[in-house]
């Protein structure tokens, strides 16, 4: 290697640096069109071709939800397992399939109190346990693009995403609480669904009225827990 192409850069030896008062910048302030991402939208939910690419051999998955961690998670798994669906189109390309899933949508859009005429962005990450792949994605870290009705009434999806306004004063977690964040027991307390089954003839209103009249009896435990506050966004671009 010519001394031009070969530069060695000075290294300080710093025994003193501490990593208290830095922030890890979160991802969702970059561009991420490479990163795997789970998409709720008008009663479907799908990933995009980041899962599909990571995961090429599988082309059915299981999805797990645990309601007190508030993540999803996305297993791939064979086609005969009970709650399996395919998540990808059945031809050579193999693109992310849209799946309806009224009851599904209701159920996690009703835990968070999100908006059901807006449309939701979850980034994730590809982790291995002990015996196999799977994405993890937070449900407290969505990409909100809301929805505005023109007065001819056509429906217009906002290409700027919102945010959660707590993130307005912060880069992100700091050091200490930002590792091992993703690192969860995915799989206690949760619950797969089939989204297959779910009864495509339900109206998504009238499924989100019987998923809040069945939220409304655990107000009292939610408002002990601090669970009943409303999500607010705030658009930091």
């Amino acid at each position: 290697m010519s001394e031009h192409n070969h530069i060695d850069m000075e290294i300080i030896e710093d025994e003193e640096f501490s990593f208290d008062g830095f922030q890890v910048v979160r991802g969702e302030f970059f561009a991420h069109t490479y990163e795997p991402s789970l998409t709720f939208s008008d009663n479907k939910v799908y990933v995009n071709m980041a899962c599909i690419r990571k995961l090429q051999d599988y082309s059915y998955i299981q999805i797990l939800v645990n309601p007190e961690q508030k993540k999803v998670a996305v297993r791939p798994c064979r086609e005969e397992e009970r709650d399996s669906f395919r998540w990808c189109s059945a031809t050579g390309k193999r693109l992310p399939k849209q799946i309806t899933c009224r009851i599904f949508f209701a159920k996690v859009f009703a835990l968070m109190e999100w908006d059901p005429n807006y449309r939701y962005k979850l980034l994730g990450k590809l982790i291995r346990t002990k015996r196999e792949l799977l994405f993890v994605f937070d449900m407290t870290a969505p990409e909100v693009y809301k929805r505005t009705v023109s007065d001819e009434g056509k429906v217009k999806t906002a290409k700027t995403p919102n945010y959660l306004s707590d993130w307005q004063n912060q880069f992100g977690l700091p050091v200490a609480e930002h590792q091992g964040g993703l690192v969860i027991s995915m799989f206690k307390n949760s619950a797969v669904f089939g989204l297959e089954k779910d009864p495509k003839e339900v109206p998504k209103i009238d499924a989100m009225s019987s998923i809040r009249t069945e939220s409304e009896a655990n107000d009292g435990d939610n408002a002990e827990n601090g669970a009943g506050s409303r999500y607010t966004q705030l658009s930091l671009v």
